[in-house]
């Protein structure tokens, strides 16, 4: 499939899922936008607006929206799935007998399978079939700047080359950069790391300790990125880029982030249940510290910001706690010796 999709579908009418089929839409392709909610899926199609994850911002009239899945899915010849991570294998399930055949799917949700902490391609591969084209969708990128149009760079990683390119031509435009790779493992790694990490720097800001830690917080995350992607055989180079890198810093400086807005109300005393109820959307930390930590535990490494965050998020200690075990931590250099030997 190297030809432009005569129709995408878009699966997904959150925020990003949106943002993304606004994106192609403006760019003039056939998209079709499918969710659960009725209410929204009218507001698209009569007041081409998300009033509920998107308010205020005016979508291309072109863009339609439906609640029939199989009415999304006819004739499409690209689909984009843009659910959270815990409904990803039941979306799956439910795009699989409409697919076309040779139809790629790509996704832009980020973290692992709840429970077992497969990887999303992982997920997609066993529901799917090996032969099927796959992409993920990653890296920095706040929806409502996307709606909004102002400029982005994303990555996007496929196990067929041909087809991550269909995805990225038809994401790129004039304000929107779209790069291709082929480390779906580094790729999805980045995209679900990064939550966690920006719940630590959120919780430092929260307890104003300034802008030197919140720089020591994010470095020292990428450098627990780096560590677990050299384990499970991710190149260091997507981690140091839009995937991993650029993914980050947004996440860990970006107040339109669910997961450092949590973050800092956990620093500023608040109690979990009610961030995470005032934040009003899905968290995706919460189950992602789990899985970074036992995927960590797997390969035997030492991922003490990841770990600090995850008992902070159980409630076995509190972020003051949290970072006093972080400070007492002894002396030592900053990379091991072994991270980058085998791949220069």
């Amino acid at each position: 499939m190297s030809h432009a999709p005569s129709k995408i579908a878009v699966l997904g009418a959150g925020s990003w899922g949106t943002a993304l089929a606004a994106l192609m839409a403006r760019h003039g392709h056939r998209t079709v936008l499918w969710g659960r909610d009725e209410k929204i899926a009218a507001d698209l199609n009569t007041l081409h607006e998300n009033t509920r994850y998107l308010p205020g911002i005016a979508l291309p009239d072109t863009l339609t929206a439906t609640t029939d899945l199989a009415q999304a899915m006819a004739d499409a010849d690209m689909i984009l799935v843009v659910v959270p991570s815990h409904a990803f294998n039941e979306t799956l399930r439910a795009l699989a007998p409409l697919r076309g055949q040779d139809v790629g799917v790509a996704w832009a949700t980020k973290g692992f399978e709840p429970g077992s902490g497969r990887f999303l391609h992982e997920v997609a591969q066993e529901l799917l079939g090996e032969d099927v084209p796959l992409a993920v969708v990653t890296g920095p990128s706040f929806a409502k700047e996307v709606a909004q149009g102002l400029p982005t760079a994303l990555t996007v990683h496929g196990n067929h080359p041909e087809f991550a390119q269909v995805v990225a031509e038809v994401l790129h435009g004039p304000a929107f950069r779209a790069y291709t790779g082929e480390d779906m493992v580094g790729a999805e790694l980045g995209g679900a790391m990064k939550n966690v990490l920006a719940v630590a720097t959120g919780v430092a800001d929260g307890m104003e300790l300034g802008l030197n830690a919140r720089a020591g917080l994010i470095t020292r995350g990428l450098n627990e990125m780096l560590r677990l992607a050299a384990a499970i055989g991710a190149r260091p180079e997507t981690l140091m880029g839009l995937a991993g890198l650029g993914d980050l810093v947004l996440t860990c400086t970006g107040d339109l982030s669910r997961n450092r807005r949590l973050g800092l109300a956990l620093g500023r005393g608040q109690a979990l249940a009610d961030a995470v109820r005032e934040i009003g959307q899905v968290v995706e930390s919460v189950q992602t510290a789990d899985e970074v930590m036992r995927a960590a535990e797997r390969e035997g490494i030492d991922l003490p910001i990841s770990s600090a965050v995850r008992d902070v998020l159980h409630g076995r200690m509190t972020p003051a706690e949290g970072l006093q075990q972080l400070l007492a931590r002894e002396q030592k250099p900053e990379y091991p010796e072994t991270l980058f030997r085998d791949r220069v």
